[in-house]
């Protein structure tokens, strides 16, 4: 069956993104680079992600006139960063949201019953009041960032987006189909997962190529 994109899915498509994700895609590419790349792209996946934030009007003095200067409105954000991987995106979101609270969430996924197993959580306490971006880079099964954001919810995030780099359809669908409240920023949708649950043609493990632990 082909693959419907939900209606809450966007792919931030703009040449500086594909450009920089297909230098990320290339296996010659040095860790040093690849984490470089990624830090860049989350900056512009970030604005795409916030482009509709909330504004007030505040009153200011510039040096040539006074003004009604449009701001943020409401607290600041909190990023969530779903571990390992989605340190990565979180550091680029932060080099444009400096203020931005941070929350990190830890899953592995249990080898007998293949379900999700959170092993750490902290966030802000106070996050029901806040919007949440949920940052991990690959959305292949979808199976972890989806019990991510149940697990969030539980702490009464309302208000949450989930961010990645890469996407397949079968993890947007399976995502899709546990929270269709919460929209999805990507900045591709590659063909499939193979069996071995890695996006095709993707760009192997974030992780491990961030890291340099593979």
């Amino acid at each position: 069956m082909p693959f419907k994109a939900p209606h809450n899915l966007t792919v931030v498509n703009h040449p500086l993104v594909l450009h920089k994700l297909s230098l990320m895609r290339d296996k010659t590419t040095p860790t040093a680079v690849f984490r470089q790349l990624l830090r860049e792209i989350s900056l512009l996946l970030a604005y795409e992600v916030c482009r509709d934030l909330p504004i007030a009007l505040k009153r200011i003095e510039t040096p040539v006139a006074a003004m009604d200067a449009p701001f943020i409105k409401g607290k600041k954000l909190v990023i969530v960063s779903v571990l390992r991987a989605g340190n990565g995106l979180l550091e680029g979101m932060l080099d444009l949201l400096p203020s931005a609270r941070v929350g990190h969430i830890g899953l592995y996924r249990d080898p007998k019953t293949l379900q999700p197993v959170q092993y750490y959580m902290k966030v802000p306490e106070d996050i029901a009041e806040r919007q949440t971006i949920v940052v991990d880079p690959m959305l292949a099964t979808g199976n972890s960032v989806a019990a991510a954001v149940s697990r969030l919810k539980e702490k009464g995030a309302r208000d949450l987006r989930l961010c990645t780099l890469l996407s397949a359809p079968e993890g947007v669908t399976r995502f899709h189909d546990a929270h269709p409240d919460v929209p999805i920023f990507t900045a591709a949708v590659d063909e499939k997962l193979n069996e071995h649950g890695y996006i095709v043609p993707g760009l192997g493990d974030a992780g491990d190529r961030m890291f340099g632990t593979k």
